[in-house]
């Protein structure tokens, strides 16, 4: 029977920031759930590195961390290079292109080579790096794509000036390595049906390659904690504040139209840029007294600030699943999605959908739910009723480690 062998994984993932969705919150529950499991599980991982549970093993492939939060596009002193891909990645940084994708495969690559015998199966976290195709000689190999960063691009490039149009380009530059890699990739795992096409469309990977796992919610964080006043006004956004595919900018918009009329304030999880364009937002809608950023809080943190929250709002131009929004639904907070992406599948009848970049509408239903307690409480309750029917971490684990099974008698048939 599938799952009832132990087996030894890897989990590859070039970076792991730890908090606010991502690939950092994937790899911790995916790990922990596949350690409950019975199976054993070393993450492999560049900076920031990942919050990981017990009984999981965490080895450091260090990058020359370039993009550090406190020194972004640093210049390392010529004792901390080590090698041609320290060279590689630098010069990547320099020519205004993104090298982490490539550099950490290179490495993870370099790595494993060791470790021959250590593991029955490698995972890789939306790497796509040419190293993969390396490992993929000396092991099974299961790819993981949550949705192609080519989408990124295009929404990226189109919200840029022209000035930035060229830079931009060279920065997504990895992109064209990953659609070469993942089609050689088998079998794939993706979160939505929208990914499914998207990566099928632009990486060009066989539909019979993939495989559809939806992603799970931590409910030891999030969940209703009606002990807890809700804080009257109160809208919350998990979402990266400077990424025009997030919307945070038509939020913002939208709730400077609704503080015209309404006292609401919205707290938005999220670092933005210091001087960035999401700071320079705020300042000109007048929002500085109404607005507050807050991260690098703790999961127990994250889950009280949403349940205690009166609306939350997922305000994306494009979403390949949407961690955040299950975690809003899960806390039983009435959400407000843009209908885009896979958000429309992902949140089905159990979110009020509004169109994405369209602050009119959005300040609309913002202005609707603020003015109706009962309305608020119906929507909550159905979205917590779909997160507890659909989406559980144990699950996504045991639907994964099929696809192990599945990655590794692919090879002895080989």
């Amino acid at each position: 029977m599938p799952g009832a062998e132990s087996l030894r994984v890897a989990l590859l993932s070039y970076r792991s920031k730890p908090t606010c969705g991502g690939q950092g919150v994937y790899l911790r529950h995916l790990s922990r759930e596949l350690v409950a499991l019975g199976h054993s599980v070393e993450v492999f991982s560049g900076q920031p590195y990942p919050e990981l549970d017990e009984g999981v093993v965490l080895t450091k492939i260090p990058s020359l961390d370039l993009y550090r939060d406190e020194d972004p596009f640093r210049t390392p002193r010529p004792h901390e290079y080590r090698d041609w891909i320290d060279l590689l990645e630098v010069g990547t940084m320099w020519t205004a292109g993104f090298p982490e994708p490539l550099t950490f495969s290179l490495r993870a690559y370099r790595e494993l080579k060791k470790r021959v015998g250590d593991f029955d199966v490698v995972q890789d976290n939306q790497t796509l790096g040419y190293g993969v195709l390396g490992i993929q000689k000396l092991f099974p190999v299961v790819g993981t794509i949550h949705h192609p960063i080519s989408v990124d691009r295009r929404i990226e490039i189109k919200a840029a000036t022209l000035r930035k149009k060229l830079p931009m380009r060279r920065w997504y530059g990895f992109v064209r390595m990953q659609a070469k890699v993942a089609p050689r990739l088998s079998p794939i795992l993706t979160v939505s049906e929208s990914s499914l096409a998207d990566i099928h469309r632009d990486f060009n990977v066989p539909q019979k390659n993939m495989r559809l796992i939806p992603l799970g919610v931590d409910t030891r964080y999030f969940h209703p904690r009606p002990q807890m006043p809700k804080r009257p006004g109160s809208i919350v956004a998990v979402a990266s504040a400077d990424s025009p595919m997030k919307g945070v900018a038509t939020l913002l918009r939208a709730v400077a139209k609704l503080a015209t009329e309404r006292d609401v304030n919205l707290t938005v999880v999220s670092k933005p840029t210091p001087g960035g364009p999401t700071e320079k937002l705020v300042g000109e809608l007048a929002l500085r007294d109404r607005v507050r950023f807050v991260h690098g809080i703790s999961d127990t943190e994250l889950g009280e600030l949403i349940a205690t929250s009166e609306i939350s709002v997922v305000p994306s131009l494009y979403e390949g699943f949407s961690l955040p929004a299950v975690e809003h639904m899960a806390c039983g907070t009435p959400l407000v999605a843009s209908r885009t992406g896979a958000l429309p599948e992902v949140v089905g009848d159990a979110a009020i959908q509004v169109a994405p970049g369209d602050p009119e509408e959005l300040a609309a239903v913002l202005r609707r739910l603020h003015d109706s307690p009962e309305e608020r409480a119906a929507v909550g309750k159905k979205g917590y009723d779909r997160v507890m029917e659909r989406y559980t971490w144990n699950v996504v684990a045991q639907r994964t480690v099929e696809a192990y099974h599945e990655a590794i008698q692919a090879r002895r048939t080989k």
